[in-house]
């Protein structure tokens, strides 16, 4: 194994990586943060440990003004400040929800809500807190076409059906948004457009914080979990991170208690689950840098195109991988091929007289030298595929960033998807050549 390879080297880079992006400019001077600051002491909240910064890397997020220790709380916020359903409820909004048919659903209660108050501007109560949320989101679902076509697949096609289902949302919702009229002077077609829409839909989708599941009676069936947590959604993610958040009965807060501690003036972060890239990029538009839960998945479908054609039990062993589940979760990632992967090569690669044996497989067990080397060679061979075709993909990204040049901050998201894929190919390449007799 070549020197700085190891396991330890790994972390120590991760740990150089997370410090560097730890290390950030105060932001707190900044009227709209200061007006934040005010609006959350009217409702009860005075935070002593975060103040807002900027980051390199990240962005906006907040950072410890002392020495955070382990199962120390970071942020306790008072129900007031929270956004619910029960928040729109109580507002103007309440009597259209009330006796609208069939009853909206909780997500689009939220969403209409922070369109009206959006419009209000200066009229709006919850001015402070739209202030600093984004103006617009790089998810998927706010991708131009060309773009999506750039992402691998099956991420491209779930990005479409992303795509298609908030379109489908907004225009089942229309015929709600106009019975809103009374409420507004101008033509509601014009406050609650699609691109409104979208920007509230990411707004929930992105930022919003799990709550117990509660049940409205003028609101539909679906789950009624999310809330909007002002300046809590300043927190970043990080994989890296272990903390415990949830809304506390007792006390009336959203409350988020760190698992590990975090030295003064760095970024405080929390960790949305353990997401890979992939999925990161779907639900909140980014990509974390050495994700320990990134990985490139591979189909079993795109298995069976590196093997033998006249391989007669092939049709066979696909459906005895599918029975068992090890037609699921084949992928590469920092440490080489999953043994999912692997298990599923070694079947896919018996020989006719070894057919008899593939409950043994199954097991993790060795049937012969051959079969152990065909599997790695195929894993191998499958890998450098792969690196080929993302690195054809990135040279497409780079052509395009250079005519598009509109469309630069959206391309090099899709850049940095297929840059950190690309690394963990080469590094299970790395791997299997070591393993590869």
């Amino acid at each position: 194994m070549q020197k700085g390879r190891g396991r330890t080297s790994r972390i120590r880079r991760r740990k150089l990586c997370r410090s560097a992006d730890s290390r950030g400019v105060n932001e707190s001077y900044k009227s709209e943060f200061i007006e934040l600051k005010k609006w959350l002491k009217d409702r009860k909240f005075e935070d002593t440990t975060l103040i807002p910064a900027y980051f390199p890397g990240t962005g906006r997020g907040l950072m410890s003004k002392t020495s955070l220790q382990e199962g120390q709380m970071i942020i306790s916020l008072p129900e007031s400040c929270l956004l619910t359903t029960d928040t729109v409820i109580r507002s103007f909004l309440g009597p259209y929800l009330k006796k609208w048919k069939p009853p909206p659903s909780p997500v689009l209660a939220l969403c209409t809500f922070l369109i009206s108050e959006k419009h209000a501007g200066n009229r709006s109560l919850w001015k402070p807190y739209l202030d600093i949320l984004p103006q617009s989101y790089t998810c998927p679902v706010c991708l131009e076409p060309e773009v999506v076509d750039l992402l691998p697949e099956p991420l491209r096609a779930k990005a479409k059906e992303q795509r298609a289902h908030v379109q489908d949302f907004f225009a089942s919702s229309r015929s709600f948004f106009s019975s809103l009229q009374p409420l507004f002077v101008e033509a509601v077609d014009g406050i609650f457009s699609y691109d409104a829409f979208l920007w509230a839909w990411c707004t929930v989708n992105t930022r919003a914080v799990y709550m117990r599941p509660r049940r409205q009676d003028c609101l539909s069936a679906e789950p009624d979990t999310q809330a909007l947590a002002p300046y809590l959604d300043l927190l970043n993610h990080s994989p890296h991170v272990q903390v415990k958040a949830a809304f506390n009965e007792k006390t009336g807060c959203y409350e988020i208690r760190t698992a590990s501690g975090c030295r003064k003036h760095e970024q405080v972060f929390i960790c949305y689950g353990p997401h890979d890239d992939r999925q990161l990029l779907l639900e909140y538009g980014f990509i974390s840098r050495h994700n320990p839960h990134a990985c490139v998945p591979i189909s079993g479908e795109m298995l069976v195109k590196y093997l033998p054609p006249t391989d007669k039990q092939m049709h066979k062993k696909m459906s005895i991988l599918k029975d068992h589940g090890f037609a699921e979760n084949l992928t590469f990632g920092w440490d080489g091929p999953s043994w999912r992967l692997l298990t599923a090569l070694k079947l896919l690669c018996m020989e006719a007289e070894e057919f008899t044996c593939w409950k043994k497989i199954l097991l993790g067990e060795v049937i012969s030298d051959t079969n152990e080397k065909t599997s790695l060679d195929t894993a191998q061979k499958i890998c450098c595929s792969f690196i080929e075709e993302t690195m054809v993909v990135l040279q497409k990204v780079s052509d395009m960033k250079e005519r598009k040049v509109s469309l630069i901050d959206q391309l090099s998201l899709v850049e940095a998807l297929w840059t950190e894929e690309l690394r963990i190919l080469k590094a299970s390449a790395e791997v299997l050549s070591l393993q590869t007799p």
